[in-house]
């Protein structure tokens, strides 16, 4: 297992991090340009924008693995990858692991919920014995071997078995090697609290708006022993609405003349995905328009 990872680096840094979670290359781009450490793609938004379902386990690998690799490329800041169960046993695990790698991902949320899952704050949610999981998170820590590559073991046990269950496989998760911990969904401050006394950090904390965990700041998260804070469907959210309104201005006025400051101006966007690089580019390879001598 390796010392530090980019994740690890982060934390000796900071002693919380807080961060957004995106589900394209134009959010990741946003999320730096803000100037957070690192940023989260969350398998829920992907399934919205991309499919334009719920989380219910649509999401294929292929389709996460090959947006892992757009968001990786586009920035230089660390990102993680939600992986859900991995997609399947512990031997999908290890492809799973390769292939985010190859991708440039610099982690992976590795949750132990029955397939097809379910967003961690939705009802009917199923989880698989503590033993499997343990193999499949020794499998991911196998395959990950020297390289940079940091794994949060997620349990989904607080709304299926408690919160003692949930604490006690976490337990058994970090004893496989995981290097950070996540408990979805607990439903207080006190159980948070419970969560940063009982387990060994690094913890995440889920900061989902609408969901069943309170929404708290990152000092209050860290001074309840919580370390990596994730906002992962926060951009998500926030543009569907900005979209919903625009488009119902644009039905009803017929023009968004009234609303031009809830846009980024043309110029302003153009600066955010560096269109004026690729004019010099475009420059410096143009073929002359003199005609070679014959």
């Amino acid at each position: 297992m390796p010392t530090s990872t980019r994740i690890h680096g982060l934390l000796e840094k900071e002693r919380a991090l807080i961060f957004p979670g995106v589900y394209d290359a134009l959010g990741a781009k946003l999320v730096e340009r803000a100037g957070f450490p690192l940023t989260f793609i969350s398998g829920y938004s992907v399934a919205a924008t991309q499919l334009g379902l719920p989380d219910f386990g649509y999401l294929t690998q292929t389709e996460m693995v090959a947006t892992a690799k757009r968001v990786c490329g586009a920035v230089t800041i660390p990102v993680i990858i939600d992986a859900d169960t991995g997609y399947g046993n512990a031997l999908n695990v290890i492809r799973t692991v390769n292939e985010l790698i190859e991708a440039g991902a610099a982690g992976m949320f590795l949750e132990d919920q029955v397939w097809p899952k379910r967003c961690g704050h939705m009802k009917g949610k199923r989880v698989i014995p503590v033993e499997e999981q343990v193999q499949k998170i020794r499998a991911a820590v196998d395959a990950r071997k020297e390289r940079d590559f940091f794994i949060v073991a997620r349990t989904d046990a607080r709304q299926v078995n408690g919160l003692e269950d949930a604490i006690r496989r976490c337990r058994r998760y970090k004893e496989a090697g995981a290097d950070a911990l996540f408990v979805e969904a607990p439903r207080s401050t006190e159980e948070l609290a419970t969560i940063g006394k009982e387990l060994p950090p690094p913890l995440v904390a889920n900061m989902l708006e609408g969901g069943v965990t309170p929404l708290l700041t990152k000092h209050e998260l860290e001074t309840l022993g919580l370390q990596l804070i994730v906002c992962p469907l926060t951009a998500l959210y926030a543009s569907a609405k900005a979209m919903q309104e625009m488009f119902g201005l644009i039905k009803s006025a017929g023009t968004t003349r009234s609303a031009l400051e809830h846009l980024l101006p043309f110029q302003q966007f153009h600066d955010i995905i560096g269109l004026d690089a690729y004019y010099d580019l475009d420059a410096r390879y143009r073929p002359s328009d003199r005609l070679e001598d014959d």
